[in-house]
């Protein structure tokens, strides 16, 4: 496993968790969360593959 695989394993749960953490807090819209986390794991899974 590469580092860069590695980065991408440890960026896309924190930028998860800042999505929901956002949310709760009413900055994010529902919409906005759930298309954060959804390309947020779809660039990882493109780029984790690739890599």
């Amino acid at each position: 496993m590469s580092d860069a695989q590695i980065g991408l394993m440890t960026a896309t749960p924190i930028i998860i968790a800042f999505a929901i953490a956002l949310r709760r807090m009413g900055v994010l819209s529902t919409v906005a969360t759930v298309s954060a986390v959804s390309l947020s794991v779809a660039i990882a899974a493109v780029l984790f593959t690739t890599q």
